[in-house]
């Protein structure tokens, strides 16, 4: 990474107060510290409960921080809210896993679509179609899906649009959190090809939080590995997939699936080995 980063996490902590009477607290971040520079895609992998969409949240001021720095541009904005928070908008957005709840069901794809349009903007209503008609143009669906609403789509196209209203103010940073994990292969590539597609021509950084290794390889520029709310290891993503160095990270790898079912079969069979024999 070079130049000044996008975001940058300086010792992070979260922590949930403990439940029950005397209950301590239960710390699922500590520690953390990293950065994301300009046009960068980093990667958090780990499995589920290891803090990687709870890092994501904090970034996006969805849960509170117990301690550390988060710096977005410079700006520290670790425990901004209200109006200061969504001031932070234009700069950073977001995109979700679910492509079936992350649309208001209620409103045309058009409504949706020129709400950040309209946010703090003077634009006239003709600007704000005309910008519309590129923005479902870039994500290659047709003007007209402007007057439809997210039933009639499939789930892939429902992640174009969420897509396209995370750039639609061409954010530097975009916190994608399993975006593509709901969908088919086929539909998560095409999703994966059009936020390369889309990094390149605006500029804008990505936080991936994934489980997915196969598209950490192929995705991200440098993959961090979260165990227990800690970075294990980190690196380039195909130093971190092929040479993984940490046993937390060989044994991710080694769950991961591959398309080969005779190479399946065996790491299978070493996994059984493995667990049979303590090691």
């Amino acid at each position: 990474m070079t130049g000044h980063p996008v975001l940058q996490i300086d010792g992070l902590a979260v922590r949930y107060p403990g439940r029950g009477f005397r209950k301590p607290p239960t710390t699922v971040i500590e520690e953390v510290s990293f950065e994301v520079g300009r046009a960068e895609t980093v990667a958090l992998v780990g499995e589920s409960g290891s803090g990687k969409t709870t890092i994501g949240r904090a970034v996006l001021g969805l849960t509170p921080v117990s301690g550390g720095r988060v710096l977005l541009d410079g700006q520290d904005i670790t425990r901004l809210t209200g109006r200061a928070r969504r001031l932070l908008a234009p700069d950073l957005q977001a995109i979700f896993q679910n492509p079936y709840g992350s649309l208001n069901p209620a409103l045309p794809v058009g409504r949706t679509l020129a709400e950040p349009l309209l946010a703090g903007s003077s634009r006239s209503p003709g600007e704000v179609r005309d910008d519309i008609a590129e923005l479902l143009r870039r994500v290659g669906l047709p003007e007209d899906a402007a007057d439809r609403y997210p039933a009639q789509f499939s789930g892939g196209q429902r992640q174009r649009i969420a897509i396209a209203r995370a750039v639609a103010r061409k954010p530097k940073l975009i916190i994608c959190d399993e975006p593509t994990s709901a969908l088919d292969v086929t539909t998560q590539a095409s999703a994966l090809s059009l936020l390369a597609e889309l990094q390149s021509t605006l500029g804008c950084a990505y936080l991936f939080i994934t489980h997915d290794l196969a598209v950490v390889k192929e995705f991200a520029d440098r993959t961090l590995v979260l165990q227990h709310g800690r970075i294990v290891e980190e690196g380039n993503s195909v130093d971190v997939c092929d040479r993984p160095r940490h046993e937390y990270t060989r044994r991710l790898v080694a769950a991961a699936p591959v398309p080969d079912p005779d190479l399946q079969r065996q790491r299978r069979e070493q996994r059984s080995l493995q667990l049979s024999s303590g090691s």
